[in-house]
C-alpha cells in the first residue's frame, strides 16, 4: 500500500528553508549514499548533521543499513551534501515521497547530482564488485504510470516533458574514467545501462533474461534522476 502525497512548490521551499536557517553551507553538489555506501559521508568534514526525523516534512528511512542523516561538509575541499539511506517505493512511499530530496537539493542550490547504489548485475561480462556508471536508464515502473513527474507540473523545476536521452552528463563520465584510470580502478570500471524495477523482491531468472533482452546491464529501484 503506497501512502500517495501531493506536494506543492511550498512544501518543498519549507524544507530547503530550514536546512538553510541552520547551516552556512551552500553545497552545489549533493550525492545520495546507497546501500554499503554511507560511509561515504563519514570522509566529509567540517559537518553538520540532521536525522531526516529533524527535518520538516521528510521522509525516513526504515531499511536496514541506511542511516538517515543528512550530511553537510567537505569532501576534498568541496562542500557537498550527503544521503545517507534513501527512499524506496517498496518501503510504501510514493514516487514523490521516494524523490523529495532531490526538488529540495534544487532549491538549496544544487547543480550536481551524483547518485549511486548497490545494483545486481545481469550483464555477463561484469563482475561482481565492479562500478558501473550509468549512461542510460529503463524505467519499467515508468511503463506501468509510476514516474515521479506524474501530476500537477511546476514549471520552476523543469519542463512538463523533460528529454532524458542526455540526463547522464556525458562531461562528468569522461571525468570519472579518467579519474578511475589514475587512481588503478579503471580495469573493474564499467558503463552501461541500469535498469530501475520496483522491488522488494530479487528478480527471477525468467525475468532477468528479459532485461537482458532489453538492453539493461544493472537492476535496482533508484528513480531519483527522473525528478
Amino acid at each position: 500500500q503506497h501512502n500517495t502525497k501531493t506536494y506543492q512548490y511550498e512544501d518543498y521551499k519549507e524544507t530547503a528553508d530550514w536546512i538553510l536557517a541552520q547551516t552556512n553551507q551552500r553545497p552545489k553538489v549533493a550525492i545520495i549514499c546507497g546501500s554499503g555506501l554511507g560511509g561515504l559521508a563519514d570522509l566529509l568534514e567540517d559537518k553538520t548533521v540532521f536525522p531526516y526525523e529533524s527535518i520538516p516534512r521528510f521522509p525516513t528511512s526504515t531499511v536496514q543499513g541506511h542511516a538517515g542523516k543528512l550530511v553537510f561538509g567537505k569532501l576534498q575541499g568541496r562542500e557537498c551534501v550527503c544521503m545517507q539511506g534513501r527512499f524506496h517505493f517498496y518501503e510504501g512511499y510514493d514516487m514523490h515521497t521516494v524523490t523529495y530530496p532531490v526538488r529540495v537539493f534544487s532549491l538549496l542550490g544544487v547543480e550536481t547530482l551524483i547518485v549511486t547504489n548497490a545494483a545486481g548485475g545481469v550483464n555477463e561480462a561484469y563482475s561482481v564488485a565492479d562500478i558501473m556508471l550509468i549512461k542510460d536508464h529503463i524505467n519499467m515502473p515508468g511503463f506501468a504510470g509510476q514516474n515521479p513527474l506524474c501530476g500537477h507540473n511546476d514549471e520552476r523545476f523543469g519542463v512538463r516533458f523533460p528529454c532524458m536521452s542526455d540526463a547522464y552528463d556525458r562531461r562528468l563520465r569522461d571525468l570519472a574514467k579518467q579519474t578511475a584510470a589514475e587512481q588503478g580502478c579503471g580495469s573493474f570500471l564499467q558503463e552501461g545501462v541500469y535498469c530501475m524495477l520496483a522491488g522488494p523482491t530479487y528478480e527471477t531468472i525468467a525475468e532477468c533474461r528479459f532485461l537482458q533482452t532489453l538492453g539493461a546491464d544493472a537492476l535496482d529501484g533508484t528513480p531519483e534522476l527522473m525528478s
